[in-house]
């Protein structure tokens, strides 16, 4: 863990402002250091985030569970429940704590942030859908492409933090070389499957705006990278007309399915927590799969 810190270390400052943060390195299987990249706009840099973690297999949740969670985001009260299984604690810098999360079923990790110790400050973070194989997974969409594996939300503060998996829209993705593919067919592919209404792709489209989008070669693997906005609340007690949900997402591909981390919060957040979220989505990375690790495409028809 100790090599892990230490290659993972950010010198940074938390301020109420956003202030730049430097790339993340990121891990690459064959040892070598690489990061991804956000463009600047306005005058302002941003960086992407990666995490992971693993836990037992449970059963699939409805979109009605998904939805009342989420519809608790805004509300002045949360249930807090015990984060388990965390399998280890690392010390970015002296200003955020992160923990690694490793999910062995589906095989991949990243960070997430837990604590500001110099702010005395916690995250307050609920483990939602623990880690589960794809086929007993919640969909994110009625034709069940991709589907939420694991999920883990801080009400108080208007975080989510989920991985996604599913397999590549060919609408975006024509070509079967990985290598050709661009960032923003990628972001388009993931977000066309991602949403629970009856509506068209084009519509699901519509609902969301990328804002960036590059890629980024980690141990001979692409990685895509992408920013955007949605526009449309996911809670019915906001009365705001301009509230929207910032999200940074990371996705890989492995045996023809889509890997996708995505972190979001209210715009409104964005500049305080927005930095927390970029270092959890540059922290995802794709694991050598383990005797635990459950592949896509094994056993579609089991629920459990």
């Amino acid at each position: 863990m100790a090599a892990v810190a230490a290659l993972l270390s950010l010198p940074s400052s938390l301020t109420n402002s956003y202030s730049p943060i430097p790339p993340l390195f990121l891990i690459a299987r064959d040892g070598c250091r690489s990061g991804p990249r956000w463009k600047r706009r306005n005058g302002r840099a941003s960086a992407p985030v990666v995490c992971c973690h693993c836990t037992t297999p449970t059963s699939m949740n409805s979109f009605r569970r998904r939805n009342l969670l989420l519809s608790g985001l805004s509300s002045s009260f949360a249930l807090i429940l015990p984060i388990s299984d965390l399998r280890a604690s690392v010390e970015l810098d002296e200003d955020v704590k992160m923990d690694l999360l490793v999910d062995d079923i589906n095989a991949y990790s990243f960070l997430y942030p837990v604590k500001l110790p110099a702010k005395k400050f916690a995250f307050k973070w609920v483990e939602s859908r623990k880690p589960e194989r794809y086929s007993s997974a919640a969909p994110l969409s009625p034709d069940a492409r991709q589907r939420i594996v694991s999920e883990r939300v801080d009400m108080i503060n208007n975080l989510v933090i989920s991985v996604s998996i599913g397999p590549p829209n060919p609408r975006f993705l024509t070509s079967n070389d990985k290598s050709a593919w661009k960032a923003k067919d990628v972001a388009d592919s993931v977000l066309s499957d991602k949403t629970a209404l009856r509506v068209t792709s084009g519509q699901r489209m519509a609902e969301s705006s990328v804002l960036d989008s590059h890629s980024l070669d980690v141990g001979g693997e692409p990685y895509w990278y992408y920013e955007y906005l949605v526009r449309k609340s996911p809670t019915k007690s906001a009365q705001e007309p301009n509230l929207f949900r910032h999200n940074v997402a990371s996705t890989a591909e492995r045996d023809g399915y889509l890997y996708s981390l995505n972190a979001s919060t209210l715009s409104k957040q964005w500049e305080y927590l927005g930095p927390f979220l970029q270092k959890t989505v540059a922290s995802f990375h794709l694991l050598p799969p383990t005797e635990n690790y459950v592949p896509p495409y094994k056993d579609p028809w089991r629920f459990w």
